[in-house]
Formats: structure tokens, C-alpha cells, sequence
């Protein structure tokens, strides 16, 4: 059975709105990325507690933490960049989040940094397994990341049980690349988690599931003959798709969700 989850910032700002609107939806985890404004690994302790004390309450689990981990330029300051990625796994760890989902680095020249680029995606894959969580890459247009061929070589050499791969069609729509056709053969054995919004190959602009370019359809097929269980992380992006973050409403958020859930119905996929 797989488990429903979603980045509730795309709800809105405020934790209430966020989970009484989940709750409504009937989804049991969220990808926490922002609250009040602020990304997840920039709450200080206080209202970290707050957060958690509100999920427990709730029985609202947390499915990954959508960190910014990696979005930075491969030429800035790696070792001053350590203290953010174990701020990332503190905050995993405080509220029992599995997964910390991750990017690749800025690069001008990709070739050129790539040794650079595995060099600290192991440091921080290592940070990880020593905390006890596991760091997600997430594919992206505009980073090291973006194509197939690149993640495939990440994850062929970056080491350890603590990384593993999130699957996103649309970011790959955005980089000009058919998902389950040219980007699930060469990933299916290195993915753990989806996140599921969809997008047209036109023009790039985000729709619900089912209705771009994405071929989450097939794609959840598959997932299904690989008995796959894990998070579809909702991020549907339908009012505003942000460069780091996207918006929905309510309203959008719940048109995404039932989008997913006909495609799972129509598959005859279990959910919760």
C-alpha cells in the first residue's frame, strides 16, 4: 500500500490551514518544507517543537524533510555549508523523518565540476548515515542534476544505503526529457520516493496528475509491479511554480490529490 504525502506549504503558510486541510484530504504524512513563512531548517528550536507537538497531536506523520540541501553554487564555502546539512538531519531526526530530499549543485561547467560535485554529495550521503536518515536526490532543471545520464552517474558513484532517489516527471518535463520512457529505466533501481506533479512539454507549465507530459500513469504502473509501497509526495505547483518552493490554495491542493488518487483508483492501487 502506498502512502499519500505532500508538501502542506503549498496549502498555505499557517500549520493549522496546512493540517486541517489535510486532514479533510485524508493524508497522513507531509514533506515538510516551509511553516510560518519560513523553510524548515531555518524554525529555531522553539518553533520546531511547536511543530512537532501540533504533528503528534494531529497523528500526522512527517514522509520527508524538503530541505534545500545542494542548491547552492559547487564553488561556495563546502565546510561553512556542513553546519546546514546537519541542521537538516537534527531536524529529520527530531521529528522522525525517514528521508531528507536533496539537490545537486549549481554548476557553470558540469564537466568540469563533476568530481567536485560527487566529492561533496558523498560528504553529505556520509553526514546522513551517520545521523541514521537517508538523503533523497531530487531531479531539477538548472542543476548538475537535471538529466537522466547525470543522475544515474551520481548515483553509480556516490556510496552508502543512505542515498537514494526521488522521482519527479514533471522537473524532468522542465529539462525537455520523457519520463518513464527515457528517465525510469535508467533510475528504477535506485528510487524510494515519488513526488508526484505532473507538466506539460510545450511550454513547461505545471498540471495535475495525469494531464502533461509526465506519464505518472505509466509510471505508477510501474511502481506497482515493483511493489512499490513508499510516499507519492504531492508538490502540484498549480498557482505559482516557484524556484524554490510552489503554491496552491486549499482548493488546488485537493484537485491535485484527486487527481493522484483516480489514477491509483483506475490502477487499482491501495492507498492511505
Amino acid at each position: 500500500m502506498v502512502k499519500l504525502s505532500g508538501f502542506a506549504d503549498e496549502i498555505s503558510p499557517d500549520l493549522e490551514v496546512q493540517l486541517d486541510t489535510l486532514d479533510e484530504l485524508q493524508i497522513r504524512f507531509l514533506e515538510l518544507r516551509g511553516v510560518w513563512g519560513k523553510n524548515v531548517l531555518d524554525l529555531d528550536d522553539e518553533e520546531l517543537g511547536k511543530v512537532q507537538s501540533e504533528l503528534r497531536q494531529r497523528g500526522i506523520g512527517v514522509s520527508a524533510i524538503g530541505s534545500p540541501i545542494g542548491k547552492v553554487d559547487i564553488q561556495s564555502d563546502f565546510q561553512a555549508y556542513r553546519s546546514r546539512v546537519q541542521r537538516a538531519i537534527d531536524v529529520a531526526n527530531q521529528l522522525e523523518s525517514p528521508y531528507i530530499r536533496m539537490f545537486y549543485f549549481y554548476c557553470e561547467d558540469r564537466d568540469a565540476d563533476r568530481d567536485e560535485v560527487m566529492r561533496r554529495m558523498q560528504a553529505m550521503v556520509d553526514m546522513a548515515a551517520a545521523g541514521g536518515v537517508v538523503m533523497l536526490h531530487e531531479n531539477e532543471k538548472g542543476i548538475y542534476g537535471e538529466q537522466p545520464d547525470r543522475c544515474l552517474d551520481l548515483h553509480e558513484t556516490v556510496q552508502g544505503d543512505s542515498f537514494r532517489a526521488t522521482f519527479d516527471p514533471a522537473n524532468f518535463v522542465q529539462a525537455g526529457v520523457k519520463p518513464y520512457d527515457e528517465a525510469f529505466p535508467l533510475l528504477k533501481p535506485y528510487i524510494a520516493y515519488f513526488h508526484i506533479k505532473d507538466a506539460v512539454m510545450a511550454d513547461g507549465h505545471v498540471v495535475p496528475a495525469g494531464k502533461g507530459n509526465g506519464q505518472v500513469r505509466e509510471l505508477m504502473a510501474a511502481a506497482q509491479e515493483m511493489s512499490y509501497d513508499g510516499y507519492l509526495s504531492l508538490e502540484p505547483h498549480l498557482r505559482v511554480a516557484g524556484h524554490s518552493s510552489g503554491f496552491s490554495g486549499p482548493e488546488l491542493f485537493a484537485v491535485a490529490r484527486n487527481a493522484l488518487c483516480a489514477i491509483l483508483d483506475d490502477l487499482d492501487i491501495a492507498y492511505e
